[in-house]
């Protein structure tokens, strides 16, 4: 890879700033949010609202610092969240109100 080129924030491989964290190998549970948003993604699949590269799309797009903060189903429902916000799917304000009621 050329030294000079940025690298995106997903893109670890060989990068000497995570090179000594050990990796967890360890099976994950998945959380009650984490199933709820594995099946957002499915449903918005099935209706041909948002697809899988969308998806990755939009979790590259997340600003650096965001990205290494969110956890894995956080960065999906963001990029879920920005995909429907750029579609009229949803707008700011349902977003907000939907937020409140939370």
């Amino acid at each position: 890879m050329d030294k000079e080129a940025k690298r995106a924030n997903h893109d670890l491989g060989g990068a000497s700033k995570f090179m000594c964290d050990a990796v967890d190998v360890e099976p994950h549970g998945l959380t009650e949010f984490d199933r709820e948003v594995d099946a957002l993604r499915g449903v918005l699949g099935a209706k041909a609202i948002m697809t899988v590269d969308e998806l990755r799309r939009g979790i590259e797009s997340i600003p650096d610092a965001d990205y290494h903060r969110l956890s894995y189903y956080r960065r999906w429902i963001r990029a879920i969240t920005d995909n429907l916000l750029r579609k009229g799917i949803l707008t700011e304000a349902e977003l907000r109100a939907a937020l409140e009621t939370r």
